[in-house]
């Protein structure tokens, strides 16, 4: 539950970090079976989601035994924010404070994402079994308003989150270029007595963040904190030495060259030893109805939401204009175990289901998901399904912009399959015109891209979807399950059933659809076959 509730807080933050109004949530869910630690996991989605007034409008939930030790949650968010008007997380004007606002810090998080991030866990590892962090959605409102408020205001000159190793980590993010901190950690508001300097550096307590203000600001954004009853204090200043100093009652504590945390850390050479790989059947339960997870998050909270989760890809209005942006993550199929077809179809299927919305894709961002990296097969399978995914974004022409990595997903040895989940978003031109349920009458068509995966058919079929999204009633990419399930999904999500001959399954991408029978000349014939009708 808290490990779900503060992923989504934790992915909100970076947003808010650039000076952006988070919009949208997104996550991905692979779990072993819909039990109750599946359960857990979406009601904590939920729970921070709906507190905090952002919309979870998609994603994907995946079940494979293979994930029975190592379930993993991951979190997109989409925000908003004028393009000159993007906050960088970095300490440029010496001589300012740094500030740290939000929560108090505790022992909560110590020792959780940075350490799981860098070891896997065996039975005689209790030590790595880190305290959970704890998220306060509430508290995580009041910092996003008053955030953006700060940023509104011009009254900061950088924003960082605390996330993974807390303001050891934000802090070396920010110190670049030449630029150090000296951090008074005797001066962070804590919520327990007796914490260690130590603990105070590297606490991964929820809902804080980190800004650079110059000393004539500081008495304004202490009363925005204020207001929002946010603790808001100088915990140190921007320096010109370059180093990273931590104090304590004015005694260092430590101090490291800043740029060896950042752009001079050690870089890794990664042995690759290639694996035979074999697919293993998809579990039965993802063929089950998934409409029970969403319908307990708040799906049209901000009111943007013009086409809900259910089918591909949600949209979301861009007030006051028509436009929209339609939003979709995507991993590789259950039972998928190569890592580079794993890569490009995670890839494909985000931006099809983007094009089934009606929307131009225009970026993707990625999270790689896999065990220990230092093992030369999981080197190998990072390797390969990062090229898979830069083979598949080249081909469509689709720039990947951000992403993370989860790595040393492993217990007792045990790896989870290779996982890198694609979130894609798209821009649709009129929110007014959208694919959405087919109707009584209507012609069902099947659009394919010939050949096993073709890459050049791939970008030529998603061009044809969304380009002819305004006269289709529906639109829907067929995914693992085939045609036969797709068409399932489809007359579960319009109501009427439809007469259909089916067709045999395919290697390449295909997308079913329907339009009214005076539209079916407007979209040409090419890679279109006619398969049914509406009841």
């Amino acid at each position: 539950f808290q490990g779900a509730a503060t992923g989504v807080g934790g992915i909100l933050r970076d947003i808010v970090a650039m000076g952006a109004r988070p919009i949208a949530i997104l996550d991905g869910l692979r779990f072993a079976a819909p039990d109750h630690h599946f359960r857990q996991a979406v009601a904590g989605i939920g729970h921070y989601g709906n507190s905090v007034g952002v919309a979870t409008v998609g994603g994907e939930a995946v079940f494979d035994e293979a994930y029975r030790d190592n379930c993993l949650v991951n979190a997109m968010c989409v925000g908003l924010l004028p393009a000159d008007r993007v906050t960088r997380a970095r300490a440029t004007a010496i001589g300012a404070h740094v500030v740290l606002f939000g929560a108090t810090t505790g022992r909560d998080g110590i020792g959780g994402a940075s350490v799981l991030a860098s070891a896997e866990l065996g039975e005689d590892d209790p030590d790595k079994r880190p305290s959970v962090q704890i998220g306060d959605p509430f508290t995580g409102k009041k910092l996003i308003e008053a955030s953006l408020e700060l940023v509104d205001g011009g009254l900061v000159e950088s924003l960082q989150d605390c996330g993974a190793a807390g303001l050891a980590s934000a802090l070396a993010e920010m110190a670049r270029d030449g630029a150090g901190i000296d951090v008074h950690l005797d001066r962070v508001p804590v919520r327990e007595a007796g914490l260690e300097p130590w603990e105070i550096m590297i606490s991964e307590s929820q809902e804080r963040m980190v800004a650079v203000v110059r000393p004539q600001m500081l008495e304004a954004v202490q009363r925005i904190c204020e207001r929002w009853d946010l603790a808001c204090t100088a915990i140190g200043d921007v320096t010109d030495t370059g180093e990273l100093r931590a104090f304590f009652d004015d005694e260092r504590v430590g101090a490291i060259r800043a740029a060896l945390l950042t752009e001079e850390c050690p870089r890794y050479e990664l042995l690759r030893e290639p694996q035979p790989t074999s697919n293993v059947p998809a579990s039965p339960h993802n063929s089950s109805p998934k409409t029970w997870i969403y319908e307990q998050y708040d799906q049209l909270v901000g009111s943007r939401t013009v086409r809900r989760p259910g089918l591909d890809a949600a949209v979301l209005r861009l007030r006051p204009s028509l436009r929209g942006l339609a939003v979709s993550l995507q991993g590789p199929p259950p039972g998928e175990r190569d890592p580079y077809r794993a890569g490009l179809l995670a890839v494909l299927g985000a931006a099809r289901n983007v094009a089934c919305a009606g929307g131009e894709p225009l970026a993707l961002t990625d999270c790689l998901n896999f065990g220990n990296p230092e093992k030369p097969e999981i080197g190998w399978e990072l390797g390969r399904a990062i090229e898979g995914i830069a083979h598949a974004a080249d081909a469509l022409g689709i720039p990947v912009v951000s992403g993370n990595v989860s790595l040393y997903n492993e217990t007792d040895g045990r790896a989870i399959p290779p996982t890198p989940v694609v979130g894609c978003i798209g821009l649709v031109p009129d929110v007014r015109f959208l694919p959405g349920a087919w109707r009584s009458g209507d012609v069902v068509l099947l659009a394919t891209a010939p050949g096993e995966l073709d890459l050049a058919a791939e970008a030529a079929l998603l061009r044809y979807v969304w380009k002819a999204a305004g006269v289709l009633t529906l639109a829907h990419a067929v995914s693992d399950g085939g045609l036969e399930q797709a068409l399932r999904e489809a007359e579960a999500h319009s109501g009427p059933e439809a007469d259909v001959e089916l067709v045999e399954d395919v290697a390449g991408g295909r997308v079913l659809l329907a339009c009214a029978p005076a539209d079916v000349a407007r979209l040409g014939t090419k890679g279109l076959e006619r398969i049914g009708t509406v009841r």
